[in-house]
C-alpha cells in the first residue's frame, strides 16, 4: 500500500507511553509502559532518539537510533530498534522509516549507518538486504549479570 508516512521524534514522556504497544512487539520483555518510558529517559542520556512513523495520528513504526563515533565506523547513525506494528507490515513503512533515519544519518554529516539483528531473524534479514544494508560481521554477547541480578 505504501501510504507516505510522516516522521516525528518522540519527545515527551506521554509520547514515548503512547508508543508502547508498537515497540512492545519487538521488545516483548519490557514489563510496563512506564518501564519503557524510564529506559528511554536512560537512553537519551546516551543520545537515543525515538521516531515515530504515523500515518496521519496513527503510530505504524518506530525507530530507536543514536549518533555514536568509533574507530571502526568513524561518526556513524546505530539503530538499535526498528520495529512495524504487525497490523502494517508489507506496507512499506519500514523502508520509510529506515530511509528517513539514514536522511538523519547523512544530513548530520555521518560516515555510515549501522544496525545488528538477530541470526535467527531472516525475514528482518531479507528485508535489510533488500534496503541496501550488507552483512559486515557478526555481533557477540556475554550476559554478565543474571537477569535477577539485573533487576536489583
Amino acid at each position: 500500500m505504501n501510504t507516505l508516512l510522516t516522521f516525528k521524534h518522540l519527545e515527551t514522556p506521554d509520547a514515548v507511553h503512547a508508543a508502547y504497544a508498537v515497540m512492545k512487539e519487538l521488545r516483548p520483555h519490557l514489563a510496563s509502559a512506564e518501564a519503557f518510558v524510564e529506559q528511554v529517559e536512560a537512553q537519551r542520556k546516551e543520545s537515543y532518539r525515538l521516531l515515530g512513523a504515523f500515518d496521519g495520528e496513527r503510530l505504524l513504526g518506530l525507530a530507536g537510533y543514536r549518533h555514536v563515533t568509533n574507530l571502526l565506523y568513524g561518526r556513524f547513525v546505530y539503530v538499535d530498534d526498528l520495529v512495524v506494528a504487525a497490523d502494517n507490515k508489507r506496507g512499506g513503512a519500514g523502508s520509510q522509516l529506515l530511509n528517513e533515519v539514514k536522511a538523519i544519518a547523512r544530513e548530520s554529516g555521518c560516515a555510515n549507518f549501522v544496525l545488528d539483528t538477530g541470526l535467527h531473524m531472516p525475514l528482518a534479514q531479507r528485508f535489510y538486504f533488500r534496503n541496501g544494508l550488507l552483512a559486515k560481521g557478526m555481533h557477540f554477547v556475554e550476559p554478565l549479570t543474571t537477569s535477577r541480578e539485573a533487576s536489583r
